[in-house]
C-alpha cells in the first residue's frame, strides 16, 4: 500500500512553519544476536539499557530475519525483500553480490532521494558496497569498543543542522572473534574493560536448543553472554548521545539482531534459534510505550516502516510491510499477516541446502528442498559440539535425535512450538497433524508464488547452485 508523496522541500521546511519536521532514524544491529535479552525472558542475564528500550516502545515477542546469515539478513534490512529476490544469497566476504537488477534500490539510496543525511558505523557486509552512498562511514572502527562507537556516533548526530537523518550502527557483538583475523573463534569475555563484571566461564549450561551440558559447551555459552552485557552498555551509551544531542523526541528507533547465536543448530538454519530475533520498536508519537506486540514481524518490515515514517512514497512493492498499525496495540492489526516466513540458501559459497520455513502463532513447518540429495554444513564458526551428538550417553535422546536430524534432514520438518520450543521432535509423519501441515504447506508454496521464489522450477535451483560457483571463483577459495 503507498503511502501520499511529501515533497524534500516539505521535509526541510516543515520545522520552520510549525508542523512536525520529518523524523530522524536510528537502526541499530547486533551480529549474531538471539533472544538472550532479559526483556525476552533470558534468566541467565540483565540486560538493563535494552529492557529499557523495550519499556519505552514497542517489543515484538516473534520476529524472523529473512535469512540466518549475515549478508543475506542485511540485505534484506536494506531491501525490504527477501535475498530470494535481493540476490544476495550467501557471504559478501564470500563471494555473494546482489543482483545486478537490485544495486542501488536501497534504504540509504531512497532517504538520500527524500533529503535526509546518512551514515553508518560498523559492518555493511552487502555487496557491492559502492551502491549504498552514505556520508559518513568512518574508515577504521572498532564496533566492539562500545565507547568508541559511541564517539563516532555522536560526531554524526551533532554533524550539520537543517536535514534529517539515518543512522545504521552495526556492533560486533556478540560475534566471535578472531586474534589477527586467524585462529580459534572467541568471544571476548571483556573488551577494553567492559563488561566490569563479566560473567564466570561454567555459569551459564549449555543451549538448550542444542542439549548438551558439556564443559566446553558451558565456556563458550557464559562468554557469549559476556558479549551481550558488553552489547547492552553500549547501546545505553549510543542512547545516551542521541539524547545529548537533542533528537531523541524526533527519532524513530529500531533494534534487533541480524539472526541467531552462532551455535550448531542456530545460525544458519531455519530454527528459531536461527532465524528468530530480538525486535524493538520506539516510534515517537506513533508507538505505546512499554508494550509488547504479538504480530509476526520480520527484517523485510524495516525499509517499508522507515519510508511510511519519513513520509516517502513506496518506489516498489516490497516483501515487508510498515509497522505503523503494528506498534499501537497488543494484538496483531486486522489484516495482519498469519504466518512468518523464513529462508536459507549459503552462508559460504559451498554449502547450497536450500530451505524455506513458516510458522504461525504456534506451529512450524521447515522444507528441506535437496533432502536426500545433498546436506548443509553442520559445524558452525567453529562449535565443537558437533561429536556430541554421537556419544552413548546423547545417542538416543530427543537432542541426540535433533542433532542427527540436524546434520541430514528430513524433506519436510513440523514442530509444535508450545510444546517443544527447541523443535526436538519432529511431528511431520505423526499422523497427528495432517490437515495443518498440509494447510501450511499450500501456504508456504503461496508466498512464494506471490514473492517470485526462483527455486520454485529445477531452473532456478541450477541458476542458484551456479551461483555458488561464480562466488567461489570471486572470492578466490
Amino acid at each position: 500500500m503507498k503511502r501520499a508523496v511529501v515533497c524534500s522541500l516539505f521535509l526541510y521546511l516543515a520545522g520552520g512553519f510549525g508542523l512536525k519536521a520529518a523524523p530522524n532514524v536510528l537502526l541499530i544491529t547486533a551480529d549474531d544476536l538471539g533472544l538472550q535479552l532479559s526483556c525476552y525472558g533470558d534468566p541467565y542475564i540483565e540486560t538493563p539499557e535494552l529492557d529499557a528500550l523495550a519499556a519505552s516502545g514497542v517489543m515484538f515477542r516473534t520476529a524472523y530475519v529473512t535469512q540466518a546469515s549475515c549478508s543475506s539478513s542485511r540485505s534484506s534490512m536494506f531491501t525490504g525483500l527477501y535475498p530470494h529476490t535481493t540476490g544476495q544469497i550467501g557471504l559478501a566476504n564470500g563471494g555473494f553480490v546482489l543482483d545486478p537488477a537490485e544495486v542501488g534500490k536501497n534504504l540509504t539510496v531512497y532517504l538520500k532521494e527524500a533529503g535526509y543525511r546518512t551514515g553508518i558505523l560498523g559492518k555493511l557486509h552487502v555487496s557491492p558496497e559502492s551502491s549504498f552512498p552514505f556520508d559518513y562511514r568512518p574508515k577504521k572502527g572498532d564496533t566492539r569498543d562500545v565507547k568508541a562507537v559511541a564517539a563516532n556516533a555522536a560526531a554524526f548526530l551533532n554533524g550539520p543542522d537543517g536535514k534529517p537523518f539515518f543512522l545504521m550502527v552495526n556492533y560486533s557483538d556478540p560475534h566471535f572473534y578472531k586474534e589477527g583475523g586467524k585462529g580459534k573463534p572467541v568471544f571476548p569475555a571483556q573488551w577494553k574493560g567492559i563488561p566490569e563484571d563479566p560473567i564466570a566461564e561454567d555459569t551459564i549450561p549449555g543451549w538448550d536448543f542444542q542439549g548438551f551440558d558439556e564443559p566446553v559447551a558451558r565456556e563458550r555459552a557464559s562468554n557469549y553472554y559476556n558479549t551481550i552485557k558488553r552489547l547492552d552498555v553500549g547501546v545505553g551509551l549510543l542512547l545516551d548521545e542521541l539524547e545529548k544531542s537533542g533528537a531523541a523526541e524526533d527519532t524513530l528507533v529500531i533494534f534487533l539482531g541480524d539472526h541467531g547465536p552462532p551455535f550448531n543448530r542456530g545460525k544458519t538454519t531455519c530454527y528459531e534459534s536461527g532465524l528468530r530475533v530480538p525486535f524493538l520498536v520506539r516510534w515517537p508519537g506513533v508507538s505505546k510505550a512499554g508494550m509488547e506486540s504479538k504480530a509476526l514481524v520480520s527484517a523485510a518490515d524495516i525499509v517499508p516502516t522507515i519510508l511510511d515514517a519519513v513520509g516517502r512514497e513506496f518506489p516498489r512493492e516490497f516483501h515487508g510491510a510498515s509497522l505503523r498499525e503494528a506498534v499501537t496495540q497488543e494484538e496483531a492489526p486486522e489484516g495482519w499477516r498469519e504466518y512468518l516466513v523464513g529462508e536459507f540458501h549459503y552462508h559460504g559459497s559451498g554449502d547450497f541446502f536450500p530451505r524455506r520455513a513458516i510458522r504461525d502463532q504456534r506451529y512450524k513447518l521447515i522444507h528441506n528442498q535437496l533432502a536426500g540429495k545433498s546436506r548443509p554444513v553442520y559445524r558452525v564458526d567453529g562449535d565443537p559440539t558437533a561429536p556430541f551428538a554421537s556419544e552413548e550417553k546423547y545417542r538416543n535422546t530427543p537432542a541426540g535425535k535433533a542433532f542427527q536430524r540436524y546434520m541430514d534432514p528430513p524433506e519436510w520438518e513440523f514442530y509444535d512450538l508450545k510444546n517443544d520450543p527447541v523443535e526436538f521432535i519432529n511431528l511431520a509423519d505423526s499422523g497427528e497433524h495432517g490437515e495443518r501441515i498440509a494447510r501450511m504447506k499450500s501456504a508456504l508454496l503461496e508466498w512464494r508464488a506471490e514473492t517470485g521464489d526462483p527455486l520454485l522450477t529445477e531452473e532456478g535451483v541450477a541458476r542458484f547452485k551456479s551461483l555458488g560457483d561464480e562466488a567461489r571463483k570471486r572470492s578466490g577459495r
